[in-house]
């Protein structure tokens, strides 16, 4: 979709819904942002979403910073909601043996409400400061949306298999197919469709290095798995909770979120991972496969990690991969955004959502139990 202008147009199309008013620019980019988020990659959201904020940003003569810091927080609370949305999910999603509609149906809500928090809090941070003339205003309300399209017929042919590639992901648990599966058909067809001869220069923007990174990470975790050391973690969190389970998921979210606030939340949920697996096989040696994965006291244990690790990546500036590329893009624009810059308001702002998330878990899973 990159190639054909979409994301220009929709950014433009936002500032003009909000009628030039700063404030609502930056409200509608964030729910933009996450939602685009859902369902592409953070990373692709923020690369595709910061060069046209730019571009608005100069035309009402505003600090461009703020807006950025904003559209990589909201980028990683809305890659939360879905598998989809966040590496460390379809890690969770395929060690967990989890389904796209799991994700939605349990995380989907609680993000939503931290999304609607996200941009109260940031009304009270930014609202008194973006200020602008009206004449500034009109100019936002002068941009043609329409021009922005380059390729009319790629988008179309984008947005169908888009909306193919979504279906075989709610569809999944019918299906029995693995998500990675769903996505290669979905990326194999639009390649077909696209009529492009040579595409070498897409399969060059696949992300090979971090794919080779996930391959180095997960033999040193089987490694690590195979020493003992995990078991023998897992084995210490329990003499820590005393085997009480809500004791050990609010550690699990709270833990996972200061940790992904610092170590990168992709090999930190690979760790993870096979240590909530032990520390289930230590509290039900009986049970194996789906049964012990789906284990209804485990299984707020999951979520926690997702949304510790997912939303833990918005404390600094080096917690998750989109916040890397902001600042870096930042720093290219002539506006560097400090690390300690972006954890002033990073890490309220994490420490928030991680509150509503345990206060949802607290309700949802061992109150109400729904």
């Amino acid at each position: 979709m990159k190639p054909t202008g979409a994301f220009e147009y929709l950014a433009i199309k936002s500032a003009k819904i909000a009628k030039g008013n700063p404030f609502m620019i930056m409200a509608i980019f964030s729910v933009v942002t996450a939602v685009v988020s859902a369902f592409l990659d953070n990373v692709t959201t923020v690369l595709l979403i910061a060069p046209v904020t730019l571009l608005i940003c100069q035309a009402l003569e505003l600090d461009i910073v703020p807006f950025l810091i904003v559209e990589a927080l909201a980028s990683n609370i809305g890659g939360t909601a879905t598998l989809i949305g966040d590496p460390p999910n379809i890690m969770i999603a395929s060690k967990a043996q989890l389904d796209f509609m799991a994700f939605v149906y349990h995380l989907t809500p609680v993000i939503i409400v931290v999304l609607v928090a996200f941009i109260i809090t940031i009304k009270l941070i930014f609202g008194k400061r973006l200020i602008v003339k009206e004449e500034l205003r009109q100019r936002i309300m002068a941009m043609n949306e329409n021009e922005a399209i380059k390729d009319r017929v790629l988008l179309k042919k984008c947005l169908v298999v888009l909306v193919i590639t979504l279906i075989g992901f709610v569809m999944q648990g019918i299906l029995h197919l693995e998500p990675a599966t769903i996505g290669l058909f979905g990326a194999s067809l639009l390649l077909l469709l696209s009529g492009i001869k040579d595409p070498q220069h897409i399969l060059a923007e696949a992300e090979w290095a971090t794919l080779f990174f996930f391959i180095g990470l997960f033999i040193i975790i089987g490694g690590v798995v195979h020493v003992g050391l995990i078991k023998w973690m897992s084995i210490k969190v329990l003499e820590l909770t005393q085997g009480n389970l809500f004791g050990t998921t609010m550690i699990v979210l709270w833990f996972s979120a200061f940790a992904s606030a610092f170590i990168d939340n992709i090999p930190y949920v690979a760790t993870m991972n096979p240590l909530i697996i032990d520390m289930a096989k230590s509290l039900w040696p009986n049970l194996s496969g789906v049964q012990l994965l789906h284990h209804p006291d485990l299984m707020p244990m999951w979520w926690a990690l997702s949304l510790g690790a997912c939303l833990g990546g918005n404390g600094t500036a080096i917690g998750a991969s989109a916040n890397v590329v902001v600042v870096g893009m930042a720093a290219k624009m002539g506006h560097p955004i400090s690390f300690k810059q972006f954890m002033l308001y990073g890490m309220p702002l994490m420490i928030e959502s991680v509150i509503i998330c345990m206060i949802y878990i607290w309700l949802r899973y061992y109150v109400f139990v729904f």
